[in-house]
């Protein structure tokens, strides 16, 4: 039998055509996938994993404090969310903002909006255990629908602590802990914000003009003390969200921009239940839960349809009422309920100024 010489022509074609039948195509090289989990433990590795991320992946945080722009522009799916983790001693900061703000906010070069973290476009992100502090906003979701935040603490913040805006409907926040907002902005430093106000749907109104943050959850959280604004404020134009086994302490309600209450309800169609709350001073108190009448183009019955159960209040001998409806006659077409398993104590006038419901 003949044999093809080590050095020749033959054998390079013959070891060629090898790798052709073994290798496919020549010049086709398959990209590995994204790993399952990215291990971060710097402001540019965290920076760099959050824009690089893809459905299904896990980005796993260090203990340690994290200081710069943090953003999530990559969308995971039903079926793969996106998951950013972290024990509480991983501490995100933002000590923007700086830069030129666009008309209206959206990720844009050369602008550091100061928020702590910013999903933008991102849905289908579970955001768990780690903690934001000292920044404008604490976590801010724009048209990021299906977000999870579970056990997250925000804390010190100049703004409002955690805002579900741009119709980030379908979303959770669950078991986690907001105190101190509004060191800056008092009127503006609400601890949990849903939707926008009907003033900023020209920015914020995605969905038909307007800011469908609808059936939103906010389940277990202590929010407070130190609460400038509201601890949850309920924007108009949502609907059919639940705000159920919360803890609101109201010790420092500021009274600026009308914030002297635990929840302002706006909103539509709302199950508001087994929530306790209380309120000692310094502080302003004038109702534990109040209802607002918003008018809006398009028309909505804002404030209207939601129902109180099994709630606890405490007004610490300063506010009116547990629960007060600011009008019936606007909402005749769904009215508000507030049922007899609803208690108070601490109330100058009762527990509702409307009939209790058994």
């Amino acid at each position: 039998m003949s044999r093809i010489p080590a050095r020749s022509p033959l054998r390079a074609l013959a070891v060629a055509a090898c790798c052709l039948v073994v290798g496919g195509p020549v010049g086709t090289v398959e990209a590995a996938p994204p790993p399952d989990t990215v291990e971060v433990g710097t402001t540019a590795q965290l920076q760099a994993a959050l824009a690089a991320a893809s459905p299904g992946q896990t980005i796993k945080m260090a203990a340690g404090t994290y200081r710069g722009s943090f953003q999530a522009t990559k969308p995971g799916t039903a079926a793969k969310p996106i998951t950013l983790t972290g024990p509480a001693d991983a501490v995100l900061v933002n000590d923007g903002p700086s830069g030129e703000a666009p008309d209206c906010p959206a990720p844009t070069p050369g602008w550091d909006s100061g928020y702590g973290l910013w999903l933008s476009g991102a849905a289908y992100w579970n955001l768990t255990g780690f903690t934001v502090r000292e920044s404008k906003k604490g976590i801010v979701v724009d048209a990021s629908p299906h977000t999870t935040i579970d056990g997250v603490t925000v804390d010190r913040i100049d703004e409002e602590a955690i805002h579900f805006r741009r119709s980030s409907a379908d979303s959770v926040l669950k078991n986690s802990t907001v105190t101190n907002t509004g060191l800056v902005q008092k009127g503006y430093g609400e601890g949990v914000y849903l939707g926008s106000a009907n003033s900023n749907w020209a920015c914020h109104g995605n969905s038909g003009g307007v800011d469908r943050g609808d059936r939103i959850q906010v389940l277990g959280n202590h929010i407070g003390p130190g609460i400038a604004a509201e601890p949850i404020d309920v924007k108009e134009g949502t609907f059919e969200g639940v705000i159920k086994g919360n803890t609101f302490d109201g010790k420092g309600i500021s009274g600026e921009n009308s914030a002297d209450s635990w929840i302002d309800v706006k909103g539509i169609g709302y199950t508001i239940e087994d929530n306790t709350g209380t309120f000692s001073e310094p502080g302003t108190f004038a109702n534990g839960y109040e209802t607002h009448n918003t008018s809006t183009n398009p028309s909505f019955d804002n404030g209207c349809g939601n129902v109180w159960r099994n709630n606890k209040s405490d007004l610490g001998g300063v506010g009116e009422y547990a629960i007060k409806i600011s009008s019936t006659a606007k909402c005749k077409a769904r009215p508000n309920v507030v049922y007899a398993s609803n208690t108070v104590t601490g109330a100058k006038a009762g527990l509702t100024n409307i009939p209790v419901t058994p």
